[in-house]
């Protein structure tokens, strides 16, 4: 049995490279840079006598030890948060707004991760409009909001770009001589404008077949045949089809999107940067 006590910052840089996928993203979750990281993992290596991480120049892999350390790696780290949450008199709070465009099918995963990050930690998510959340921001309603960038606003921090495509159903076809017709958001949406500015720029004609009060809503238009629609490919399900170059239509740009957040210090800050890695990860992916 081994006596000595193993580094608890380091067995946490370890978990978040396994669950990240990358240095990079464990750097950004641990507010850190990417030397102190592989710091960390190698004490860690070195206290257990094995090596935890196969690095490439494309990924990161667990090696066999580092798959095995896994599971006893989270119990360890759950059993300190427990400890530590023992004499705790009052849970903090955390208000996040996510764009409808920007909360996919990650936000599960991207939940449990704040979660694991601090399980006493009150979060509460807003699903809404760019707009209408950087109102409820702007009105001190909401702590953090991660929305497309909006116009008219330079502020907020990039958290990464995500391109967006024209994607229909697998088997939709597109009839001649009519107009193209689209599924979209209701107003006020960047996304729909945005898709209206390049139709009617590349002297696209179209009609609006399909008004959805949500993302997932227009996405079962599109799967259901109704038409096509300006989408990033993660929201949609496998099967959608990039229809785009085959109608001639024009390619939309990468839309970036940005954190706004008066969250700078404590469990909410730790919390609000293993968001934010995780959701670079999961839109890289």
């Amino acid at each position: 049995m081994m006596s000595a006590p193993l580094d608890l910052d380091a067995v946490q840089a370890f978990l978040h490279i396994a669950e990240l996928d990358s240095f990079t993203r464990a750097a950004e979750a641990m507010q850190t840079t990417q030397a102190a990281i592989s710091l960390k993992l190698k004490r860690l290596e070195k206290r257990l006598g094995h090596r935890l991480v196969e690095r490439t120049p494309r990924h990161v892999q667990l090696s066999a030890h580092g798959a095995a350390f896994l599971e006893p790696a989270r119990h360890l780290l759950e059993a300190h948060d427990r400890a530590l949450s023992t004499f705790a008199q009052t849970r903090q709070r955390l208000t996040i707004g996510i764009s409808d465009h920007v909360a996919g099918p990650e936000l599960p995963a991207l939940i449990a991760r704040m979660n694991a990050q601090d399980p006493q930690l009150l979060i509460e998510i807003r699903i809404g409009s760019s707009g209408d959340l950087l109102q409820s921001f702007d009105r001190r309603e909401i702590d953090t909001v991660i929305v497309r960038q909006y116009f008219g606003r330079s502020d907020g921090e990039l958290l990464t770009e995500e391109q967006f495509g024209w994607f229909a159903a697998p088997n939709w076809q597109r009839r001649a001589g009519e107009p193209l017709p689209v599924a979209t958001m209701a107003e006020p949406c960047g996304v729909r404008a945005l898709a209206e500015q390049h139709l009617d720029a590349g002297g696209v004609p179209w009609t609006e077949v399909f008004v959805g009060g949500g993302v997932p809503a227009v996405v079962a238009a599109v799967m259901a045949g109704l038409g096509v629609a300006a989408l990033a490919p993660r929201m949609l399900p496998f099967g959608a089809v990039d229809v785009g170059a085959r109608l001639g239509l024009p390619d939309l740009p990468r839309l970036p999107i940005l954190l706004h957040t008066r969250i700078r210090a404590g469990r909410p800050s730790d919390a609000l940067a293993a968001l934010a890695a995780a959701f670079r990860s999961a839109v890289r992916g």
